[in-house]
């Protein structure tokens, strides 16, 4: 399964990038595909912010949890990619960071998209997730 992700990001990335000719346009697109991921991200927490309005308790956890992943996102691309004298990682490196930022950040929305969609009926389980209607 980890290698059909690998795959499937390896495709997305010479088909985003197969157009370029530039390390510049490519690190460029791959800054735009990020802006997209965290659009996307914004747009799934503001619904969720909606959705659960009349659960304070909730809405205060999941303001909680979003500073955590915050704080996990950056510390994961700091593991990752540690600091360096300039130059050590090349000049692939910003497009790197990017497609980075943007697979956690998927994953991320991934996640939070389940508040959204809601959870079998009877699940024990679900804690704040809604049942689906």
């Amino acid at each position: 399964m980890r290698y059909l992700f690998v795959t499937i990001i390896l495709t997305f990335f010479m088909v985003g990038t197969s157009n370029c000719q530039t390390q510049s346009e490519m690190n460029k697109v791959a800054a735009e595909d990020y802006k997209k991921a965290d659009a996307e991200l914004n747009k799934v927490y503001q619904l969720i912010i909606k959705e659960y309005a009349d659960d304070p308790t909730f809405l205060e956890a999941l303001r909680t949890s979003q500073r955590n992943w915050m704080t996990f996102r950056d510390s994961e691309l700091k593991m990752k990619y540690p600091d360096r004298e300039p130059g050590w990682y090349g000049s692939i490196h910003p497009m790197c960071v990017s497609y980075y930022m943007a697979e956690l950040t998927n994953e991320r929305t991934a996640k939070l998209r389940t508040w959204l969609t809601g959870t079998e009926e009877g699940d024990a389980c679900a804690g704040t997730i809604k049942p689906k209607e």
